[in-house]
């Protein structure tokens, strides 16, 4: 489905003291969206068919991104979204809502997206650096987890934080955006991960 917006080429023009349109920034990143989905590359899509998707002028969208790639690192920040909110009371409990967090509806829409748009990002050192930026907020919120578990002995002392990290965080990664293991259950994903890494990480 195209989402269209029905605007006069400027009618969206930021003036003074204007804010510019929320629904005109999400239809443009919905339609980037869309061409991903649909099959297409990151490389091969232009700022030609993101505006007739989304159903606005180029101009539209050059008033908000100066280039393609910015607009792809802006679509990566709202496949995101917020970080979930942790209770702060167990270490298992809140690592099962992170993980499940990467897991919702929300990124079960997005993975092949961003199957599409990850060889886009990492093709320079310039965008490998703003990639992590976006990530790197999401991962702090699981290191500070991680190493509340370690002060109050929850955790083993000696845990490899940054490893941790990556051994919970890949498997979510690969059964959103390529199915990899077909054999593994959807339901209590989240629990079963965070349980098979505690066996090995807890005190």
């Amino acid at each position: 489905m195209t989402l269209s917006v029905d605007a006069a080429p400027d009618q969206d023009r930021k003036g003074p003291g204007r804010p510019r349109s929320a629904r005109v920034d999400e239809a443009i990143v919905e339609a980037v969206f869309e061409l991903l989905s649909s099959g297409q590359s990151a490389d091969a899509i232009s700022i030609e068919a993101v505006a007739a998707k989304a159903g606005v002028g180029k101009a539209t969208i050059y008033r908000r991104w100066p280039n393609k790639e910015a607009l792809l690192i802006d679509a990566v920040l709202a496949m995101k979204g917020p970080g979930p909110e942790l209770r702060g009371e167990s270490v298992r409990d809140d690592l099962v809502t992170l993980i499940a967090a990467m897991r919702n509806k929300r990124m079960e829409h997005y993975g092949k997206v961003t199957a599409c748009l990850l060889p886009e990002l990492f093709k320079s050192s310039e965008m490998t650096r703003v990639y992590q930026g976006v990530v790197e907020p999401r991962r702090e919120m699981m290191r500070a987890v991680l190493r509340r578990g370690i002060a109050t002995g929850e955790l083993r002392a000696d845990l490899d934080v940054e490893m941790t990290l990556l051994v919970l965080s890949s498997p979510t990664l690969a059964q959103n955006m390529l199915r990899w293991n077909l054999n593994v259950p959807d339901e209590n994903f989240a629990e079963n991960l965070v349980d098979f890494v505690l066996r090995g990480a807890g005190a």
